[in-house]
């Protein structure tokens, strides 16, 4: 199994990011598959998630309304589009696959200056 991030970088406050994870080595529509932040000093906090087929998502309060989670199952990607970033949301950003063995790519780092 391997995820791969990427989209990250250096932001105005008030800009967008288009976030990407690749996956492979798994069945991906069969998982769920989730968006996580941590910034420094801060653990570690689910951002959203979105169900196999892509039918159902949730997001975490700080981030509703600003960010939508989606997927392509034909491309085996899982995309994060942030919009409205604001600097608290500065944080490396990493994909999850949950189920019986969890597997996390390596993050993406978005920062959003003031």
């Amino acid at each position: 199994v391997q995820l791969v991030e990427s989209g990250g970088g250096l932001v105005q406050y008030g800009g967008s990011l288009r976030l990407s994870c690749a996956a492979s080595g798994f069945t991906f529509s069969s998982y769920a598959m989730s968006w996580y932040r941590q910034a420094p000093g801060k653990e570690r906090e689910l951002v959203a998630v979105i169900t196999g087929a892509g039918g159902s998502t949730n997001y975490a309060d700080s981030v509703k309304g600003r960010f939508t989670i989606s997927r392509d199952n034909e491309k085996n990607t899982v995309y994060l589009q942030m919009n409205s970033l604001k600097p608290e949301d500065t944080a490396v950003y990493y994909c999850k696959r949950p189920g019986r063995y969890i597997y996390w790519g390596q993050g993406t780092q978005v920062t959003v200056s003031s």
